[in-house]
């Protein structure tokens, strides 16, 4: 009788509606969709910007790259404890894109490597401060059986702006002849646009979307333990994605490794969007398939699918081999932006959010850093290749701690981990 029961239940949660992402995860989406646009118009042609026109080494990509995600990353976990202690996040979501998009096209008027380090800086201090309050923001506004979907929707999103950013700088470079500094200028209008967005439509959850029976069979793991502690199986989690960071350097060094292999300077900005293309095209469905498979094996496929596009980066010799890893990299985006951002929320209690992005976001972006550092400096003195194998090695390391800390939680019971 009980069994019957169960597949009754079973098939009135199959029947259910769907749930709806709802207005916040779509308002996000375009401010982060026009976002892009503005900071895709320049990022792709930064690295020549610095190495040809202002004569910057390998060595100072990484460090300004480096120095600017780190700082974001600190940022990240402070901003997210706030929103977590003062409950309301739209107010940090809305003064980070602001600062970000003000700042963003001083880049135009750089003379020296170091002033666009000040600049990329401050741009990444907008970044650090609404990064852990908008994801904790999409958190809170989704039933937690579309939390996936959720994050692969906003990411698809911000991909998209990535596509036509990097298109709208190809039409101004090679279509109007602008030079590199007026583009960069003109990614002020859609950063207000952006900002504008922010402001009208962003608002915070009435509350924490409630768990639902669909949830519970879809989430890779179970909700975070009551109260206001971090869970263990959160901090194993938290060593690991560390580790996998150190071995993500700057993509800045991707783009140099394209010019490396005979990729025009002017289709720069069309090789970064086709890598975009893939991003926006399938990180929703790469979202979603961690609420059916589970996060972790989602996660896992995407950083073994990582150590192979860098393993390929380095044996390449041709400018077609570039074209197609940068192709397959972006599966590697749509397979684990989504599903660590789900695991995350799926670990913690609603209260801890905000912390737990932040530190989230601090795992993955402190040690950006020295990876970006360590990658420029062994490429400066023993090759690209050599470069790359190293990045790859690493993130299969990754791997393997992720399969060890998903064991672990099983046998503390936690299924699906």
């Amino acid at each position: 009788m009980s069994g019957s029961r169960r597949e009754l239940n079973r098939e009135a949660n199959e029947l259910k509606p769907r749930p709806r992402l709802g207005r916040t995860v779509v308002a996000l989406t375009a401010v982060s969709f026009l976002t892009d646009v503005s900071s895709e118009m320049i990022y792709p042609l930064l690295p020549v910007f610095l190495t040809t026109t202002l004569g910057a080494s390998a060595g100072m990509l990484g460090v300004i790259e480096g120095a600017a995600e780190t700082t974001a990353s600190l940022l990240k976990l402070a901003s997210g404890w706030w929103s977590d202690r003062v409950k309301r996040r739209t107010p940090l979501v809305v003064a980070g894109y602001a600062l970000a998009a003000l700042v963003r096209p001083l880049i135009a008027m750089a003379t020296t490597a170091t002033q666009v380090l000040a600049i990329r800086v401050t741009d990444r201090v907008g970044k650090g401060i609404r990064t852990a309050p908008r994801d904790a923001l999409i958190a809170d506004s989704v039933d937690p059986a579309v939390r996936g979907r959720a994050f692969g929707f906003h990411r698809s999103g911000d991909h998209a702006g990535a596509l036509l950013g990097p298109l709208i700088a190809f039409a101004l470079l090679s279509w109007l002849a602008l030079d590199l500094r007026t583009v960069f200028w003109l990614a002020l209008i859609p950063g207000a646009l952006a900002v504008a967005t922010a402001i009208a439509f962003v608002r915070d959850a009435a509350g924490a979307a409630a768990p639902t029976a669909a949830s519970a069979a879809n989430a890779a793991t179970p909700q975070g333990a009551a109260g206001n502690a971090l869970p263990t199986s959160f901090k194993a989690l938290l060593t690991v994605f560390t580790v996998f960071a150190l071995g993500s350097s700057t993509d800045a060094f991707l783009l140099l490794r394209a010019h490396q292999l005979g990729v025009p300077i002017a289709l720069a900005p069309i090789l970064w969007a086709a890598l975009h293309l893939v991003k926006s095209a399938a990180s929703t469905s790469g979202g979603a398939l961690s609420d059916r498979i589970g996060r972790t094996p989602t996660v896992l496929a995407g950083w073994v699918l990582y150590a192979l596009v860098y393993a390929g980066f380095a044996l390449a010799s041709a400018a077609w081999h570039a074209w197609a890893l940068f192709a397959v990299y972006g599966f590697f985006f749509a397979l684990t932006e989504g599903a660590e951002r789900a695991l995350v929320a799926d670990l913690v209690p609603a209260t801890r959010r905000g912390a737990a992005f932040g530190w989230f976001n601090l795992a993955s972006g402190a040690a950006l850093l020295p990876a970006s550092v360590l990658f420029g400096l062994v490429w400066d003195r023993y090759g690209a290749a050599t470069a790359f194998l190293m990045g790859a090695a690493i993130a299969m390391l990754a791997a393997l701690g992720l399969v060890f800390v998903a064991r672990g939680s099983l046998r503390r019971g936690s299924p699906g981990a």
